[in-house]
């Protein structure tokens, strides 16, 4: 190699890696932007309306931007449940739905809030999310089929038709959209663990998310 081209090479690489650095700096600094639009917009993030799994006055607070149709959002359900189930008494899920693939999304926000008017919320989003490849495949969706899902879960057909009729559905996913503007959240799912963002999407690291807030709850009680 000429001492031409290796300077040439040298340029290149160091060209790269200022690109590279650079990236990572933006990056650092748009998650770091986000988490500080999330802490201060905090008080939107829980409404009345948005579905709660757990006690009311349970110590922390896991919050989820979550879409139905997401194909993470079912990869991350099974570790939500779990760790529900490992802290029954100091940690709760509020849902607040972002329907980002559009019919597919939409079909499952309206079973979700049906389900939950006949307190069968947790049954049907279990069902949803096991027939999600069914229903919201985003090469070949059948949205249709996920009431045939969600009546084998339990949920009265006729009821849940007559409960969309009203517009509740239509006034929840209006005000959860815009306090997904609110938020900045971009991506699903994400994950609020009392008011502090999950910093990467590793169930791992929500879990110790938990364990921490709990053990900070215990020590002050």
């Amino acid at each position: 190699m000429t001492r031409r081209n290796t300077i040439v090479l040298l340029t290149a690489l160091v060209a790269l890696a200022s690109f590279a650095a650079a990236v990572l700096l933006y990056q650092h600094h748009d998650r770091q932007k986000a988490a500080e639009q999330a802490a201060a917009s905090f008080n939107v993030m829980v409404r009345e309306h948005s579905p709660v799994v757990g006690p009311a006055n349970a110590s922390v607070t896991i919050v989820e931007f979550f879409d139905p149709a997401c194909e993470a959002c079912r990869a991350f359900h099974p570790y939500v449940k779990h760790i529900l189930a490992a802290y029954p008494k100091e940690a709760r899920l509020v849902i607040r739905y972002v329907p980002f693939h559009r019919e597919p999304s939409v079909a499952g926000v309206q079973v979700l809030e049906a389900a939950r008017q006949q307190n069968l919320f947790e049954p049907v989003m279990d069902a949803l999310m096991e027939s999600q490849p069914v229903w919201a495949s985003h090469n070949n969706p059948a949205t249709e089929r996920i009431w045939g899902f969600a009546s084998a879960a339990g949920l009265d057909l006729e009821k849940a038709a007559a409960y969309l009729k009203t517009g509740a559905v239509n006034k929840v996913l209006e005000q959860d959209m815009a306090d997904l503007q609110a938020v900045g959240v971009r991506a699903t799912p994400t994950f609020f663990v009392n008011g502090k963002p999950l910093p990467e999407p590793d169930p791992r690291r929500l879990l110790k998310m938990v364990e921490g807030e709990v053990e900070r709850s215990r020590r002050t009680r």
